[in-house]
């Protein structure tokens, strides 16, 4: 780092990054009201009156800390750390309604993190016994999960202007925002929610029941994966099995494409590949399903699809089990996993945009390659021009994702695990997908139970801010005044 970028390094302020935790835990607080009331009406006393130790606290530390300055902006190192912080220390306080249902606290931190990143991994064995409100809790979690606390936050009370426009970096990974950040993110908050009472509406007609067109609409549109049922999508007829698939698809498109928002150019092409990776993986896998399990072509043509619906889009539902799957229809969804949905969209995975971004580079310095020296040849994207900081950015994040995947995947060898089947239980959960060929749900060891939290936290907000989390730079030197 050169002199003149240290001298401008800025430390985060402390106050800064407490009145924003306040607020957002105050946002959390009214968020968890609802549990506690569904709770009560399924007479599960024991699991409302968990969120009443945890709404208390969540108050107080809101009145402790709304009377810090604002400052008159948020950096972008102060904004990843909340972030950052939010999503860890919201799964530590509510596993604990969850450990109302019987859970040790290991587990039932596990089905936090898991919801709260919208992975759906489980450790719960399958015929564990689920209560309702265990199950509404853990779909809702991963319902707000999927937009992001942030942007709720942004929506209903952090003030608009540049303070928020410094949290909004670090969740809402688009497009340029116009000024107004708290008008986006509303816009954006109506759109989640038409889409999840599209969801819902689309479940109850395709003959789920109500309470679990209910739960199966929440994990949908947020790309979960958590099922009320054992079995996840398998023990549910045709109908109900597309019905909530549609919702994941729904989910995995950019959600500012919907609200005609940002570059509509990028979002349609990003549209057009998430249509095009699915239709392929569909047929690929409908051809090995019915070649290598002796499905008739029938059945492989309904749960090819479904399949690749579920991987690509990184929902986790799942149709037929795959660990019954053959090696190369395996690493076919875990290709589709570490791809992933859109760009601001609730899918997880690489995004994309940023695996376009790279091809287009790709293909930039390829053609350049043949020009003369003194031609100009500009890399872009949806006839928007690609900055050296967009190639650098997608790239840096495709290296640190495989990376991640790679130091989590060793592990898992080490200890004498099938290398395919690790594979694919470390990009799930690195990709927030939540399909499973059974690992997480033996009895995993401690250590590699941890790994795959861990890659569902780093996975959700993509690793950088958790790096930014631990940078010591990011938490010693000099301090901008607040005001």
């Amino acid at each position: 780092m050169t002199s003149q970028a240290t001298g401008l390094r800025y430390a985060v302020r402390l106050g800064v990054v407490a009145k924003y935790l306040g607020q957002l835990g105050l946002v959390l607080g009214v968020l968890c009201l609802l549990p506690s009331l569904v709770a009560l009406l399924l007479t599960d006393y024991g699991h409302a009156l968990a969120y009443l130790p945890i709404q208390l606290l969540l108050l107080l530390g809101w009145r402790l800390t709304r009377q810090l300055p604002v400052p008159a902006e948020v950096q972008v190192n102060e904004g990843l750390i909340i972030v950052a912080l939010t999503f860890l220390l919201t799964p530590l306080l509510l596993c604990l309604p969850l450990m109302q249902s019987g859970l040790s606290w290991s587990a039932a931190l596990f089905e936090a993190i898991s919801a709260i990143t919208t992975t759906g991994l489980t450790s719960l064995p399958a015929d564990a016994a689920r209560p309702a409100a265990f199950l509404f809790s853990r779909a809702w979690m991963q319902w707000y999960g999927g937009l992001g606390i942030v942007v709720l936050s942004l929506a209903l009370v952090i003030a608009p202007g540049i303070q928020a426009k410094g949290l909004a970096v670090a969740d809402i990974e688009s497009d340029n925002l116009p000024g107004n950040i708290r008008g986006h993110a509303r816009r954006i908050l109506f759109i989640y929610l038409l889409l999840t009472g599209g969801a819902v509406l689309l479940n109850l007609l395709a003959g789920v029941s109500a309470f679990d067109g209910l739960l199966f609409g929440l994990s949908a549109v947020s790309t979960g994966g958590f099922a009320p049922t054992d079995g996840s999508l398998m023990g549910l007829a045709w109908p109900a099995q597309w019905a909530i698939s549609l919702g994941c698809l729904a989910g995995a498109i950019p959600l500012a494409l919907y609200g005609n928002q940002g570059h509509q150019e990028a979002n349609r092409l990003q549209l057009f590949c998430l249509l095009a990776l699915i239709g392929s993986l569909a047929l690929l896998l409908t051809y090995r399903l019915h070649q290598e399990m002796g499905l008739s072509w029938q059945q492989a043509a309904h749960h090819g699809p479904l399949l690749a619906l579920s991987a690509q889009t990184t929902a986790g539902f799942s149709s037929l089990a795959p660990d019954g799957l053959s090696n190369g229809s395996k690493a076919l969804l875990i290709l589709a996993m570490l791809m992933g949905g859109g760009m601001a969209s609730t899918a997880g995975g690489i995004k994309l945009l940023r695996l376009l971004i790279a091809w287009q580079a790709l293909r930039h310095h390829l053609i350049r390659s043949a020009l003369s020296r003194h031609a100009v040849l500009e890399p872009t994207l949806a006839g928007q021009r690609l900055s050296e900081e967009e190639i650098q950015a997608a790239l840096l994040l495709i290296l640190l994702f495989g990376a991640l995947v790679l130091c989590s995947w060793l592990p898992f060898l080490l200890l004498g695990y099938p290398p395919l089947d690790a594979l694919f239980e470390v990009v799930s959960a690195s990709g927030t997908v939540g399909l499973s060929v059974g690992l997480s749900q033996t009895e995993l060891p401690g250590l590699l139970r941890g790994i795959l939290a861990l890659d569902m936290l780093m996975g959700r907000l993509e690793i950088l801010a958790w790096l930014v989390l631990l940078y010591p730079g990011s938490w010693f030197g000099r301090r901008k005044e607040v005001t």
